[in-house]
């Protein structure tokens, strides 16, 4: 993945307060004390990065950094305004707006305060426990929260909070489902513009996504934590459903095309 050095936009200044306070052996947390970005298991604590997660915390940066650029300008074009997202690097655990998270719940998104949430160590488990190497699998993952965040200004995530209240537990989970891979093909949406505008994407790129977005269908981790496939029970979409929908997004680079929830073929 080709990605410039840009580091702006919502929640990245946050990231480069850290760096700089980190470099300068100031406390983060005394930087960023008024904007609640900054976290750890504990709240007396500093948030220590070593040299890597500093490379990874530049990586998030520049690729949130891409996101906002396509949003502005898609949102411009239909005459709404785009409202950046912040973003919460943490370790070990966080509070959020929706609740008390740990890292085994995996990067998320909180419609309740507008916030990207990453464990840095997640990008890890992707190489290493799901099997999915390389930068543009974990710009995917990013891209997939981002969609959410797209979901929440256009008004849809509290539509479904509202319906799944409503119904039962399968039900629920498959409404969840399609909000779910909208936001795989969202995600895919990106990297379609993201490339014709910025030329950002290199051999491999894509496949590296599609091998990231199967590593974390539903069945796949089924059948690795319980030996059996429960579909009832899926909360994002199968390996072969979250490929699909990315690669519609990036296909059609419409976001009308990455309507899940009027169709009978997921």
């Amino acid at each position: 993945m080709r990605v410039s050095g840009k580091l702006a936009g919502g929640g990245i200044g946050t990231i480069i307060l850290v760096l700089v306070g980190l470099y300068l052996g100031i406390d983060p947390s005394e930087l960023l004390q008024q904007t609640g970005t900054l976290s750890s298991t504990s709240q007396n604590a500093p948030y220590e990065q070593t040299a890597e997660e500093q490379a990874q915390a530049e990586f998030v940066s520049v690729v949130l950094a891409d996101t906002e650029d396509t949003w502005h300008a898609i949102f411009t074009k239909s005459g709404r305004q785009y409202v950046e997202p912040k973003l919460v690097l943490f370790s070990g655990a966080v509070q959020s707006a929706c609740g008390y998270a740990q890292s085994a719940t995996g990067p998320f998104y909180c419609p309740a305060d507008q916030k990207v949430y990453l464990d840095l160590e997640f990008f890890e488990d992707l190489k290493q426990r799901f099997k999915a190497p390389g930068d543009f699998a974990e710009a995917y993952v990013i891209a997939h929260e981002v969609g959410h965040h797209v979901q929440t200004l256009t008004g849809l995530s509290a539509k479904i909070h509202e319906a799944r209240q409503k119904l039962p537990e399968a039900k629920a989970n498959a409404l969840l489902v399609r909000q779910e891979l909208q936001a795989d093909c969202v995600a895919g949406l990106w990297a379609y513009h993201a490339d014709r505008t910025r030329q950002i994407i290199e051999d491999g790129d894509i496949e590296e996504a599609l091998n990231a977005a199967s590593a974390i269908g539903d069945d796949r981790l089924q059948m690795q934590s319980r030996g059996y496939v429960v579909p009832d029970a899926f909360t994002h979409g199968s390996s072969a459903q979250r490929v699909k929908w990315f690669k519609l997004g990036f296909s059609s680079g419409s976001y009308g095309a990455c309507n899940t929830f009027e169709t009978n073929d997921l």
